[in-house]
C-alpha cells in the first residue's frame, strides 16, 4: 500500500479540489458540525458581548430606581432624612430613587434577616452646620453584596456625601467665600483615546478570543472527521491506494479544514456586528446608568478598510495554523474518541494567552510578541479592534502564522507517508 513510488510531478489542483469538496460534504452532512460553525458564533458572541453589559447594565440602573428599606437607629437630622427619601429625577425621569427609612431596633439582625438592605444607627446628635464638630455615623449592609453597593449602601454613602458638602457650603457662604474655595484646582477627564479604541468598549479582549476559539472549534469537526474518522470508518485506506499522491491528500483535507475554521471565523465577526449595531440602537434609545454601562463594557465593532483586510488575513492564517494542528494530532490518533482527547488541551492554548489580553496595557509588548504564532494574532486583532494596528505588525503575525503552518503541514505529511500511523488503530 505504499505510495512512494509513485510520480512526484507535483500537487494537482483538480485532486486537492475533490479531496477536499468530499471531506467538506462529510462535514455539511453533519447538523452539530453546521451548528457550532454557523449558529453558536451568531448567538454565543451576542450574548457575551452584548448581553453582560446589558444585564449588568440592567442590574444595576434597576437597583438604582427601585426603592429600598433602609433602617434607622436614633435620630437624623430632617434635611438628612428628607435627602435620602428624595427622588433625584433629570429631565422629569427619575434616575435614581430615594430610601424608605425605618425603625429598627439592633441594625446587624435586621440587615441579615433581609428586613431592610442598609441600617443606619446615628449617635445621639449629628452636626447641622460644619465646624460644629464631627460624629461617625455607622451604616451597616452586606458590604461583599454588589446588590447592596449598587442599591441601598451606595445611594446612603452618595447622600451623606453630598449632605456633608452642603453644609460645609452653607459655612463658606456665611464668611463670604465661594464653592471654588474647596476645589481650587479641578480635573477635566479628557479621553485621548482613538476614536475606534472608545467604541470598542472594555470587553474587546474578547474577539481576538471568541474569534479564534471559533476557529478552532469549526475546523475541529472537519478535522477529526477527516483523519482519525476516516481511519475508524476504512475509508482511508482505500483513499491512500487510488492514484491519489500523499501530498494532495494532506493539502486537501487541511484545505477542507481551513475552509470550515474560516467560515466559522466570519460568522463570529458577523456576531460582533450584530452586538455592535444593537449596542448602539440600545445606547441611543435608554438613557441612564445602563445606557452607559453597556456602551463602556460592550462597545462596537467598527472596521476601516484596511483593518477588515488585516483582521481576515490574520483570520485566514490563524485558521490555517490551527487546521495543521489539528491534521497532524487528527492522522496520530488511533480513533475520533482518542483524536478529541489530545486535541482538547488546544483550548487551553488558546484560552490563557487571550485572558492576558485584558491586562494587555500593563505588558510592554515588543515586535517579537507579533512573531509568536497564535499569540501575535492575537495581540494583532486587538490593536486593530482599537485601532491602534500597524501594518508590520501585522505582517509579521500573518508571516508566524504561515511558517507555523508549514511546518505543521510537514509534520502531517511524514505521518500520511508512515504506514505504522496510518494503520495503527
Amino acid at each position: 500500500m505504499r505510495s512512494e513510488g509513485r510520480p512526484s510531478q507535483g500537487i494537482r489542483s483538480n485532486m486537492v479540489w475533490r479531496i477536499a469538496t468530499r471531506d467538506l460534504l462529510s462535514t455539511l452532512r453533519d447538523r452539530r458540525t453546521l451548528s457550532a460553525t454557523i449558529l453558536m458564533p451568531l448567538i454565543l458572541i451576542p450574548a457575551l458581548s452584548l448581553g453582560l453589559p446589558l444585564l449588568l447594565g440592567s442590574f444595576i440602573g434597576g437597583q438604582q430606581q427601585e426603592r429600598q428599606k433602609v433602617g434607622v437607629v436614633g435620630t437624623l437630622p430632617q434635611e438628612l432624612r428628607t435627602a435620602l427619601e428624595q427622588d433625584e429625577k433629570v429631565n422629569g425621569k427619575t434616575v435614581r430613587a430615594g430610601v424608605t427609612l425605618v425603625s429598627v431596633k439592633d441594625p446587624t439582625q435586621a440587615v441579615q434577616s433581609g428586613d431592610v438592605e442598609a441600617a443606619i444607627q446615628a449617635p445621639t446628635a449629628l452636626p447641622t452646620r460644619a465646624g460644629e464638630g464631627s460624629a461617625a455615623l455607622e451604616v451597616y449592609a452586606k458590604l461583599s453584596s454588589l446588590r447592596a453597593q449598587a442599591g441601598a449602601y451606595g445611594k446612603v454613602q452618595d447622600v451623606v456625601d453630598s449632605y456633608n458638602r452642603t453644609l460645609t457650603l452653607d459655612r463658606l457662604e456665611g464668611l463670604g467665600l465661594g464653592a471654588d474655595t474647596l476645589t481650587p484646582v479641578t480635573i477635566k477627564s479628557i479621553d485621548a483615546s482613538p476614536a475606534q479604541e472608545q467604541r470598542s468598549g472594555q470587553l474587546a479582549f474578547l474577539i481576538p478570543f471568541l474569534m479564534l476559539q471559533f476557529i478552532l472549534s469549526g475546523g475541529m469537526a472537519t478535522a477529526i472527521d477527516a483523519t482519525a474518522g476516516e481511519k475508524e470508518r476504512g475509508t482511508l485506506e482505500s483513499l491512500l491506494v487510488s492514484p491519489v499522491r500523499r501530498a494532495e491528500v494532506v493539502t486537501g483535507k487541511l484545505l477542507a479544514t481551513t475552509i470550515t475554521a474560516l467560515t466559522s471565523a466570519c460568522f463570529s465577526v458577523v456576531g460582533f456586528v450584530i452586538s455592535g449595531l444593537v449596542a448602539a440602537m440600545f445606547v441611543n434609545n435608554r438613557d441612564g446608568l445602563g445606557a452607559e454601562i453597556t456602551s463602556s463594557m460592550g462597545g462596537q465593532l467598527t472596521l476601516t478598510p484596511g483593518g477588515t483586510l488585516g483582521m481576515l488575513g490574520l483570520a485566514a492564517s490563524a485558521a490555517l495554523i490551527i487546521s495543521a494542528v489539528l491534521i497532524a494530532i487528527g492522522i496520530y490518533a488511533r480513533s475520533f474518541k482518542e483524536a478529541q482527547t489530545y486535541i482538547a488541551p488546544l483550548t487551553l492554548v488558546i484560552v490563557l494567552p487571550a485572558v492576558m489580553l485584558q491586562f494587555a496595557d500593563f505588558l510592554t509588548l515588543n515586535t517579537a510578541v507579533y512573531a509568536v504564532p497564535l499569540f501575535g494574532s492575537m495581540v494583532s486583532i486587538l490593536n486593530i479592534v482599537k485601532g491602534a494596528a500597524q501594518a508590520d505588525q501585522i505582517l509579521l503575525a500573518i508571516l508566524a502564522n504561515l511558517i507555523g503552518a508549514a511546518l505543521l503541514s510537514l509534520l502531517a505529511l511524514r505521518s500520511f507517508g508512515r504506514e505504522e500511523v496510518i494503520f495503527r488503530n
